[in-house]
C-alpha cells in the first residue's frame, strides 16, 4: 500500500484548496465529487451573477467598498473578481442606493459560499489523505 509523504499531502490540500477558489467547485471535481462540483459551481456563479444584475458592475470596488470587498468576501469568489475590480476603479460604475446594497450582499453572499465550499474541499481531501495513510 502506497503511504503519501506529509509534503506531498499538503501540497495536495494547497492545490484542491487553490483550484477551489479559481473555480467554484473545482476541488470537489478534483476528488471525484462531479454532482457535487456541479451544484457548487452553479449556485455559487448564479448568486454572483444575480447580485451583479441587482447592482450592475460597480457594487465590486476595490477602493471605495473595502470592506465588502476584503472582508465581506467578494474576493472569495475567484480571482475574476480581481479583474472586475480592476474595471471599477476610480468610480466608473457608480451605484448608490438599495441596488448596490443589496448587490454587494448577494457578491458577498456567493464568496463565503465558496469559502465554505473551499474549506470543505479541503477537509475531505484531508480525510481522504488519512484513509490512504491508513491502508
Amino acid at each position: 500500500m502506497a503511504r503519501y509523504s506529509k509534503e506531498k499531502q499538503t501540497l495536495f490540500l494547497l492545490i484542491v484548496g487553490l483550484l477551489a477558489w479559481l473555480v467554484p467547485g473545482a476541488g470537489h471535481f478534483v476528488l471525484k465529487e462531479k454532482k457535487r462540483s456541479i451544484i457548487i459551481f452553479v449556485t455559487i456563479v448564479l448568486t454572483f451573477c444575480v447580485g451583479i444584475y441587482i447592482g450592475s458592475i460597480g457594487v465590486i470596488d476595490l477602493f471605495g467598498t473595502t470592506p465588502w470587498y476584503v472582508v465581506g468576501a467578494q474576493i472569495m469568489n475567484s480571482p475574476m473578481v480581481l479583474v472586475l475590480g480592476r474595471l471599477t476603479t476610480g468610480g466608473a460604475y457608480p451605484v448608490h442606493g438599495w441596488p448596490n446594497e443589496i448587490g454587494q450582499i448577494y457578491t458577498s453572499t456567493a464568496g463565503l459560499l465558496n469559502l465554505l465550499c473551499i474549506v470543505n474541499a479541503v477537509y475531505l481531501a484531508h480525510l481522504r489523505g488519512i484513509e490512504t495513510a491508513g491502508e
